[in-house]
C-alpha cells in the first residue's frame, strides 16, 4: 500500500485530472478525518526568552503540556503533536475542544496563582472545524488547521479563545458556550469568529 507521500509524489506528477482526482480521492478516504481543531500557542516567547534564557522558557512549555494534555484527553480529545510553545490537538466535535480549551484556561489561570509572576503562564486558542487530513495519527493538514493556528498563534490576544464561525454554528445552544463575534483579515482571508466567553 502506498504511503501518504508516495501518493502526493504521485499526484504531482500526474498530469490527467482525472488521475489526480483518483488519487486525491484515495488520500481523503485513507487518510480524511472530520472534527475540530484546537491550536493552543503559548503567549511571549521571542520577549520571555530573550529576558531570562531558553532553559527557563523550555521549563515553562514543559509545564503547560503536563498541564494541558490531560485536559484534552477528558474532553474527548487527543493531543497531536507538541511544537515549540504549540499544541494541535482534533476533538470529534467543536463543542469539545470549546470546553476544553476554557478548561485549560481557567487551569492555567490557577496554575500561575501557585507560583511566582515570573513563572505564569499565559496561552491563546485558535478553533475551527471540518475535514482535514491525518497523517501517522500525529501530523494534520487541511483548512481547520490553517484557520485554528491563525487565530490561535496570530490573531488571539494572551488569554482569548477565538472559534470560527462555522465551528460555533456546529455548539448547541443549550451547551452555554458563548461569545463575542469578531471578524478578521489576514493573509488575503477574511474570518468571522467568535470570541469565547469565559
Amino acid at each position: 500500500m502506498r504511503s501518504f507521500n508516495d501518493l502526493l509524489f504521485d499526484y504531482a506528477n500526474h498530469i490527467e485530472m482525472e488521475d489526480r482526482k483518483a488519487i486525491e480521492a484515495e488520500l481523503w478516504q485513507r487518510f480524511g478525518a472530520h472534527g475540530a481543531v484546537y491550536v493552543l500557542d503559548m503567549a511571549g516567547f521571542s520577549r520571555v526568552t530573550r529576558a531570562q534564557g531558553i532553559v527557563y522558557y523550555l521549563s515553562l512549555v514543559r509545564r503547560m503540556q503536563i498541564i494541558v494534555e490531560p485536559i484534552i484527553e477528558s474532553y474527548h480529545g487527543r493531543v497531536l503533536k507538541f511544537e515549540a510553545d504549540n499544541c494541535f490537538a482534533a476533538f470529534p466535535v467543536a463543542v469539545d475542544a470549546a470546553r476544553a480549551a476554557i478548561a485549560i484556561n481557567h487551569a492555567m489561570s490557577a496554575t500561575n496563582r501557585t507560583v511566582p509572576d515570573d513563572l505564569d503562564i499565559v496561552v491563546s486558542g485558535g478553533i475551527a472545524a471540518g475535514d482535514y487530513l491525518l497523517i501517522d495519527g500525529n501530523d494534520l493538514w487541511g483548512d481547520p488547521v490553517n484557520v485554528a493556528s491563525k487565530l490561535g498563534e496570530d490573531l488571539a490576544g494572551p488569554g482569548e479563545i477565538l472559534i470560527t464561525a462555522e465551528a460555533m454554528a456546529e455548539i448547541d445552544p443549550a451547551a452555554g458556550i458563548t461569545g463575542e463575534a469578531v471578524n478578521f483579515s489576514i493573509s488575503g482571508l477574511r474570518l468571522d469568529a467568535f470570541q469565547l466567553r469565559f
